[in-house]
């Protein structure tokens, strides 16, 4: 058995199991045709009792038939209710490369550092500053999100610069003069760096815990003043006398 059969057998014996791989094993030692093919539909059965989920699969029926007959080593001479042929041979699994380094700036991650490698293959002057602004944007947003705080423009262009190899420069008076590093909203400003807040602590009831006390006990004692009022109104008058 060759490496590559030797590969898809394992496979095959993850996706079924073991014991689904032996009965077909042993299918070659029935000499009997009649009995053979009525094994291997019993198999086929037993796959999908095993597997439900496979039923749903386009040409699920002819996709296990020709498992079963990799699992047979391509040589399952039965009566099918489908031409059985190998499966195309991919070969083992290929190892990926690791990245041998990882990006300069964490915040902005390799995505950025691809941006600004395509950015420095446009030739037209005017193409090339709009890349670089929103490139720079892009720079400020993620530095946001990384750092949770906002960045000086100046920085953004720095590290521009560093990822460029000082090919990427802007105007740092134009740049804060004209937020172009900014998301500009519908009004034309530039949308605000919301910082996250802590949550409000509940108490018991599921209220919110207010920080001052004053209101905390004009609140009651007006809550224990209508509850009173409520009290007095229900009591039963008495007659004169």
């Amino acid at each position: 058995m060759t490496l590559p059969s030797l590969h898809k057998h394992e496979l095959l014996q993850r996706e079924y199991g073991q014991s689904t791989f032996t009965l077909v094993q042993q299918l070659a030692g029935i000499e009997d045709r009649d009995e053979r093919t009525r094994r291997a539909q019993q198999i086929v059965q037993l796959i999908f009792r095993i597997q439900p989920a496979l039923r749903d699969q386009p040409d699920s029926q002819a996709k296990v038939w020709n498992h079963v007959f990799e699992m047979a080593d391509g040589e399952l001479d039965v009566d099918a209710p489908f031409t059985l042929a190998a499966q195309v041979n991919l070969g083992p699994p290929q190892r990926l490369a690791y990245p041998a380094k990882g990006p300069k700036f964490r915040a902005y991650g390799q995505a950025v550092e691809q941006l600004v490698a395509q950015a420095l293959t446009l030739e037209d002057a005017t193409e090339r500053e709009q890349a670089t602004i929103i490139i720079g944007r892009t720079m400020k947003f993620l530095y946001r999100s990384h750092n949770k705080e906002n960045a000086k423009d100046l920085t953004i262009i720095k590290h521009l610069r560093e990822l460029s190899g000082g090919e990427l420069a802007l105007d740092p008076d134009r740049v804060q003069n004209e937020n172009l590093f900014e998301f500009v909203t519908t009004g034309g400003r530039p949308a605000p760096f919301i910082v996250p807040q802590p949550r409000q602590e509940r108490d018991g009831g599921g209220n919110r815990r207010s920080g001052g006390g004053g209101n905390s006990g004009g609140g009651n004692r007006r809550d224990k003043q209508r509850r009173g009022g409520r009290k007095n109104r229900n009591e039963p008058q008495q007659p004169p006398q």
